[in-house]
C-alpha cells in the first residue's frame, strides 16, 4: 500500500515508520491516523521483522488531534450513531499498534501533545530527546482523554500521576516524564531515534519467537483489565462533545484564549 504521509523502512529485523503531515508541529489528522493504522496491520504476518520504530518527522512526534481538520466539523453535525463511527479512528489507530507483534519503540522528539501521547502509550517502549515535552491538554478544550489511553497510562505511571498528566494538565520534561514513568529512555542529547536505533539493534539480535512470546506475556499481563475499565471510552467522549463546555474549549483554541467553562 502506498502512503501520503507515511514511510516504512526495513533493513536487518528493524522497521522503521515515520509519519510527517508536512507540518512542523506534525498534527494527526484523520487520513494520517489512518494510513498509521494500516502501517501497523502491515505487520501482520510478518516473520522478518523484529522491532519497530514508531518516530514523527524529526522535529516534533505529533502535536495531537488536529483540531482543525475539517472532519472534526463533520463529527460536530453528525448523528450519534455516525458521530460514534467517526470517533473510532483513533482507538483503532491505538489498537493496532498496541497488537503489533514484534516490539515497537516510540522515538519522541519535540513535542508529543494529547493523541501523540495516547499513540506512544500504546507501543512497548518509549523514547525521548531531553528536549522533548509532552502534554495532554485535552480537559482544557472541554475533553476527557480517551482512545483507551487512561489504563495504559495507569499501567505505566500509576492511577495519581495519570490524574496529574491528564487533569492537572501541565506540560512536562523528558526528565519528568521518564521519572514518572511514562517514558522509559532519555538520549544523551542525540536524536531520540538513534538511541531508539541501538535498541532495536539489540532486539533485532535476539530470537524472533521468544521475542514475540515474551511480549505478549507481558502486554497480557499489564492490559487484563485494560477493556473492562475503558470500553465505554468512545462513548464517554461522544456525550462530552454534546456539552457546551466542548463547544467552548474549541472555541477558545481556535481564538488563542482562556475558555469559559460552566458544567454545562
Amino acid at each position: 500500500m502506498s502512503y501520503k504521509y507515511v514511510t516504512i523502512e526495513k533493513k536487518n529485523r528493524i522497521a522503521t515508520v515515520r509519519f510527517d503531515r508536512g507540518n512542523e508541529m506534525n498534527p494527526l489528522s484523520v487520513d494520517l491516523m489512518k494510513e498509521l493504522t494500516e502501517a501497523a496491520r502491515s505487520f501482520e504476518g510478518d516473520t522478518e521483522t523484529n522491532v519497530v520504530i514508531l518516530t514523527g518527522n524529526g522535529r516534533n512526534f505529533s502535536a495531537g488531534f488536529d483540531l482543525k481538520d475539517a472532519a472534526l466539523k463533520e463529527r460536530m453535525e453528525a448523528g450519534m450513531l455516525e458521530k460514534r463511527h467517526m470517533l473510532s479512528v483513533g482507538p483503532k489507530l491505538c489498537k493496532a499498534w498496541e497488537e503489533v507483534e514484534p516490539m515497537t519503540l516510540v522515538a519522541v522528539d519535540g513535542y508529543c501533545i494529547g493523541g501523540g501521547v495516547a499513540l506512544a502509550v500504546a507501543c512497548d517502549m518509549r523514547i525521548a530527546h531531553p528536549d522533548a515535552l509532552f502534554y495532554v491538554p485535552e480537559i482544557r478544550n472541554g475533553m476527557n482523554m480517551s482512545w483507551q489511553s487512561i489504563p495504559r497510562m495507569v499501567n505505566l505511571m500509576g492511577p495519581a500521576r495519570t490524574k496529574q498528566l491528564c487533569i492537572v494538565a501541565d506540560m512536562i520534561t523528558a526528565a519528568r516524564a521518564e521519572k514518572w514513568g511514562l517514558i522509559e529512555e532519555v538520549s544523551d542529547g542525540v536524536p531520540a531515534y538513534e538511541l531508539a536505533l541501538a535498541y532495536a539493534e539489540k532486539i533485532a539480535e535476539r530470537p524472533p519467537i521468544p521475542v514475540r512470546m515474551i511480549k505478549q506475556g507481558a502486554t497480557a499481563a499489564a492490559t487484563a483489565l485494560n477493556h473492562a475499565t475503558s470500553y465505554m471510552d468512545l462513548d464517554q467522549y461522544s456525550l462530552a462533545t454534546l456539552s457546551e463546555d466542548y463547544a467552548e474549549g474549541i472555541q477558545a483554541f481556535v481564538e488563542k484564549r482562556a475558555p469559559r467553562f460552566k458544567g454545562c
